[in-house]
């Protein structure tokens, strides 16, 4: 296998398709190890990754340091970083950047702020990884995201996809959307209510890579015609207006009437969280893959780590 381009993982504009498939092999690879208990042993033993996390996190936190250890690594964290780090006294990021990389071989970052991993990559030593900077970028969520969409349709070519509810501050959309641009024939459908509209600049590179997209409010007029819809949160921690959060607030539940108007072969995908979006009475369907999709997760930062690392 070819040297891994990367010192960083900050946007999905980082992957090409060739990068995708390797990035893809290495976790089927890993993937295969843990279950046959071979568990890739000791790949990074002795590597320290530092976990950094300003932001509440449960699965992207939990599969990164899980992975890091399944490897044979050991990890460094805080609870919230924002909280109980130097950072609740006022220390830069860029001064607990140089800090982490006299600790650590590698950063996992979530900020709350939007360029926060290019920040820190452009003075780090080390790599670091973005686990999610504010409304930015999640590039490791699209990774998984792609990747259980690869393993369901064994493929990304000719699919049409429909993203839904809150676009405009849902960074996991914004970030699968630039890596659907490197594959064939792929629709996207932005079902939002205008107040979570997706972006411009998420539209307008689609545009320049071709990939063609249309709007909808009616999550009805699309569920049948996709093969894959993307439910997401509203994320009433982002919105700067109460009144625009109640706007979009339970506009889009994907009911089982809804779900049984989907293709039988087409799949329910959500990072993650969720609140009434997806009411659990759909877990059971063999549609859903949400669960499967979070799990993936950790195949993927196994593989990243050790494609950073092993160099």
């Amino acid at each position: 296998m070819p040297a891994f381009p990367l010192s960083h993982v900050i946007e999905s504009q980082q992957f090409d398709r060739d990068l995708l498939e390797m990035v893809f092999r290495t976790a089927d690879q890993l993937k295969e190890d843990l279950y046959n208990e071979r568990r890739f042993a000791n790949a990074l033993q002795g590597k320290i990754m530092a976990s950094l996390f300003y932001e509440p996190s449960t699965r992207t936190r939990f599969s990164f340091e899980s992975a890091m250890l399944r490897l044979g690594g050991s990890v460094i964290t805080t609870e919230n970083a924002r909280e109980f780090s130097s950072a609740a006294k006022g220390e830069s990021l860029s001064d607990s950047t140089r800090i982490m990389n006299g600790y650590a071989d590698v950063i996992v970052m979530r900020h709350n702020e939007a360029g926060s991993a290019a920040r820190a990559a452009e003075i780090s030593n080390i790599p670091v990884i973005n686990a999610g900077d504010g409304a930015g970028q999640h590039p490791t969520q699209a990774l998984l995201d792609l990747y259980t969409i690869v393993d369901a349709f064994n493929g990304v070519d000719n699919l049409r996809i429909a993203m839904v509810g809150d676009l405009r501050y849902g960074r996991t959309v914004r970030s699968l959307s630039y890596l659907l641009t490197k594959y064939e024939n792929v629709e996207i459908v932005f079902v939002s209510p205008p107040v979570c509209k997706m972006e411009g600049d998420i539209k307008a590179y689609l545009d320049r890579n071709n990939l063609p997209w249309r709007e909808e409010t009616d999550l009805n007029a699309v569920a049948s015609e996709v093969d894959c819809i993307y439910m997401t949160r509203i994320q009433k921690e982002r919105f700067h207006s109460p009144d625009d959060y109640l706007e979009a607030a339970g506009k889009y539940i994907l009911t089982p009437e809804r779900v049984a108007a989907m293709k039988p072969e087409a799949i329910i995908m959500h990072p993650l969280p969720r609140v009434d979006e997806i009411p659990k009475e759909v877990d059971d369907d063999p549609r859903a893959r949400y669960f499967q999709q979070a799990q993936n997760g950790l195949y993927i930062r196994m593989a990243l780590l050790v494609l950073l690392l092993n160099k």
